[in-house]
């Protein structure tokens, strides 16, 4: 691992918070999402990921999770609005939003580490690669707390098309996170190509894994593959302890899930009273 220690979904999360609504369906129309972002109604949810050996008395790191909140004051995840947008402008509108506000968390919590979903079509969008850029030159010392999650629904560019922009990047110390590694559309040519700096494996394999023989053997196999890779693995939607005890045996670096912490909206950070957006 080049910047994390080894040392050291994604779970469902419909009802991580009292004020989360379960809404089955249909999603919220696209026209809501936008008055939503435009309402200053899209907001952070955080989840630690702690180490899987050793005290978990710190986490390595919070994921950031894209929430909105309703008039009515309801919290829906993105399951309930993203779909409509996922496609289009209003997407990347949403990446570039919930990069504002990791930034904004990273610089309040000097001690704080933090993840970012990133839609592989967003890091080729020039408006969102523009804000980081605008965000980090005045304060370089949060790319070394900050971690880019590129979520495996869309096919991963090749790296060639990101040269430029993916060496900057490294060389500012941002870390590079493949999110639900095993489930997606990533080959593992993309893999090596990438050098993640951090493999989160789906939740599919690690769910109930203390007692799936065929679970096992493919957590084994991917945390080798994280390992050759010298990247640090975490499993995730970890909602038992003991799939947290088979995981840490196995070898698995971190883990994530209800059985380490729910998300919030209303974290308690080092040093802090309250969340940011506790409000």
């Amino acid at each position: 691992m080049r910047r994390l220690s080894r040392s050291p979904q994604k779970t469902p999360d419909t009802q991580n918070d009292p004020r989360v609504a379960a809404l089955p369906a249909p999603e919220l129309p696209s026209a809501r999402v936008s008055e939503a972002l435009h309402g200053d109604r899209i907001v952070l949810a955080f989840q630690p990921v702690h180490r899987a050996h050793g005290p978990r008395t710190r986490p390595a790191f919070h994921e950031a999770l894209l929430r909105l909140r309703l008039p009515c004051g309801r919290v829906l995840t993105p399951g309930q609005f993203m779909g409509p947008v996922m496609d289009t402008p209003l997407g990347r509108a949403l990446d570039r939003r919930a990069l504002t506000l990791a930034l904004d968390t990273l610089a309040a919590v000097p001690d704080l580490r933090l993840s970012v979903n990133v839609d592989p079509r967003t890091l080729e969008d020039p408006g969102w690669q523009a804000l980081l850029r605008a965000r980090l030159q005045p304060c370089p010392a949060l790319a070394e707390r900050l971690i880019l999650e590129v979520t495996e629904h869309a096919v991963l560019p090749g790296p060639a098309a990101l040269a430029a922009p993916l060496a900057q990047w490294r060389a500012w110390g941002i870390s590079l996170a493949l999110d639900d590694f095993g489930a997606g559309h990533t080959a593992f040519r993309q893999l090596r190509d990438w050098r993640f700096d951090i493999i989160k494996i789906d939740g599919a394999f690690s769910r109930d894994v203390h007692r799936d023989p065929d679970n096992q053997a493919l957590l084994r196999a991917l945390v080798g593959l994280a390992r050759h890779f010298e990247a640090l693995s975490v499993a995730e939607a970890v909602e038992d302890p003991a799939d947290a005890a088979w995981l840490a045996a196995c070898g698995v670096d971190a883990l994530q899930g209800y059985h380490l912490g729910r998300p919030t909206l209303c974290p308690r950070w080092p040093g802090e009273p309250a969340a940011l957006q506790a409000r």
